[in-house]
């Protein structure tokens, strides 16, 4: 059994219409509500033992924010290839981790974030931002979530309900 948290990032801002989508920081609200998942998540017991983030500036961000609030002493890896609108790179980038390791939390974007958990458990949810679901997938090896494994969402938690 392995355990996959997803996390939206937080609400970014737009108030600098001259930043590219990739450079949209956090706005106030997303900053606490990062630091507020963060909390949670390590009251929760459920720090995973990697981090696996969007190269988004809002995406880094929340990562940080999370990791800060979670005494995260794992590793933590930005990949550009997150910075997708479709959950086909979140797939690969799962199927691609270490038998080893039993916990990861993606941080990364609609739609692609929604889709992901669509094709694990087979229905819709919709993932606000800094919502965090948390889904158990009956595989033994990352390698096997490409083969239509049996997955179970657990949670979905929204920043306002916690």
């Amino acid at each position: 059994m392995k355990t996959l948290l997803v996390l939206r990032h937080a609400k970014s801002s737009w108030k600098d219409h001259d930043l590219s989508d990739h450079d949209r920081p956090l706005n106030k609200r997303g900053k606490k509500d990062a630091e507020r998942m963060g909390k949670f998540i390590f009251e929760q017991q459920l720090v995973p033992e990697l981090i696996l983030s969007s190269s988004a500036k809002r995406a880094q961000k929340t990562a940080l924010r999370v990791a800060d609030e979670i005494e995260f002493d794992g590793t933590l890896t930005i990949s550009r290839e997150l910075y997708s609108f479709g959950y086909e790179a979140y797939l690969e980038m799962l199927s691609e981790l270490p038998k080893e390791i039993n916990s990861v939390m993606i941080i990364g974007h609609n739609p692609g974030l929604e889709e992901l958990i669509e094709t694990l458990i087979g229905e819709y949810r919709r993932i606000t931002t800094a919502s965090l679901a948390q889904i158990i997938i009956d595989i033994e090896e990352w390698d096997e979530i490409n083969q239509e494994p049996e997955a179970k969402l657990t949670n979905l938690w929204q920043p306002k309900n916690i």
